[in-house]
């Protein structure tokens, strides 16, 4: 029996270690369906991570061009710009959702459409330095009303 519980109990102890390591969690991720000849579109998700962590890239098959933006207001006016890293602090989600911080997926080999699945590969670096590459099959859908971040003025009271 002691023979059994070694093994069993390294194998906890392996689990306990990988789970440490994959820090970083992806949910809900999906990529915004296009038109016949549009170039560009957007990706978004939650991301988790269990230690301070940063998306420092992102890349798919589908175009040499993929980076992280922030929509913000500035000056009364909603501007989009790069990143160079999105920071996501230890324990809270961060969410990419259209209107806010997102993935832009630029000059686009091809049309993206509804029901296909966009493959994402994303790299997150920790404060230590070392880096996680997480795949992620990311669902295209249409971008729903809904989704939308609501406009002022457009609430109801």
């Amino acid at each position: 029996m002691p023979s059994l519980i070694r093994p069993l109990a390294l194998a906890a102890a392996l689990l306990v270690v990988a789970s440490a390591h994959a820090q970083v969690t992806v949910k809900d991720a999906w990529v915004r369906a296009t038109v016949p000849q549009q170039k560009a579109t957007g990706a978004f998700m939650q991301l988790q991570s269990a230690q301070d962590a940063r998306l420092v890239s992102v890349s798919t098959p589908l175009t040499a061009s993929a980076e992280v933006h922030e929509m913000a207001l500035q000056d009364n006016v909603m501007r989009m710009r790069p990143m160079p890293a999105l920071d996501l602090p230890a324990g809270k989600t961060v969410e990419l959702r259209p209107g806010g911080y997102h993935v832009m997926l630029m000059d686009l080999k091809q049309q993206v459409k509804e029901g296909e699945t966009v493959p994402l590969t994303l790299v997150f670096e920790g404060k230590d330095g070392k880096r996680q590459t997480v795949q992620v099959q990311a669902p295209v859908r249409p971008l729903r009303p809904e989704a939308m971040p609501m406009q002022h003025g457009e609430h109801k009271h």
